[in-house]
């Protein structure tokens, strides 16, 4: 408690008009709002690199973000960090009854189903609440994760196919479209379609049972291993990559993945 505290005191006086760091004063929501997506970005990396020096350090520096928001919001009467402590207490609570209260879950989906429940209810609540389906899902999720959630809330009401062999079927359906936009040379028609193919692809990977996300950025490091496997060879032999043709550079590649990278 005394370093909460004193962390609440030092964004304070950060935010004080007459003492505080002119950039800090010159914040707002909107502003600060990018840094604490990279915050937790950074969380998530310290913890895929299992650093948990840095995770030490980058969760202080996401709970920064927490505090900023909620100096702010006092300042302008809105809540404060107590306010924010509080809701989350209480949603915890609310979202465990057979922790905290007296219900009995059998099984892992009686549990899933109980918290969609609550979610759902609590959404309902909101003055001006969207009681949609889709509702609640936020916009700035990166949009393979956000097309993962707006898949499981429908198929929680029966939107969905039964298993993943049609959803291989609409892949290739997207897949022609957008060969045909292609052809047509019609750039906004091939981004749409684009789009289409990468939402089949994410509903693919959720009747896998895999993220999205994950995978991609699995792909991601995949790339990075192999094409850092093809700079070091041509560093071997004084060549760098923009001198070679792409058929030298497959090649390489080629060894790469032979090599299990």
């Amino acid at each position: 408690m005394q370093h909460t505290r004193r962390l609440l005191e030092l964004m304070a006086h950060l935010r004080d008009p007459q003492h505080g760091c002119a950039w800090d004063l010159k914040q707002d929501f909107a502003s600060v709002a990018p840094y604490t997506l990279e915050e937790a970005y950074e969380v998530a990396d310290a913890i895929a690199r299992a650093d948990f020096d840095d995770l030490r350090q980058e969760l202080g520096d996401l709970l920064l973000q927490v505090v900023f928001h909620a100096q702010m919001a006092q300042e302008a009467g809105l809540f404060d960090f107590e306010d924010v402590a509080a809701t989350i207490c209480d949603k915890l609570q609310r979202r465990h009854p057979h922790v905290f209260g007296g219900a009995v879950f059998e099984t892992d989906a009686e549990r899933a189903a109980a918290w969609e429940a609550a979610k759902q209810a609590e959404r309902a609540t909101r003055p001006g609440a969207d009681d949609g389906v889709l509702a609640g899902i936020a916009l700035a999720l990166p949009a393979l994760r956000r097309a993962q959630k707006l898949q499981q809330r429908a198929a929680g009401v029966g939107f969905d196919w039964p298993d993943v062999t049609p959803v291989l079927d609409k892949l290739d359906e997207e897949l022609a479209e957008m060969r045909e936009a292609l052809s047509e040379g019609d750039r906004a028609a091939v981004a749409d379609e684009l789009g289409d193919v990468l939402f089949v692809l994410a509903n693919l990977a959720r009747h896998l049972d895999l993220d999205a996300e994950d995978s991609l950025r699995g792909g991601n490091a995949k790339f990075e291993r192999r094409f850092a496997y093809i700079e070091a060879r041509l560093r071997q032999v004084g060549r760098c990559a923009r001198d070679c043709t792409l058929e030298e550079l497959d090649q390489l590649w080629d060894a790469a993945k032979a090599q299990g990278l």
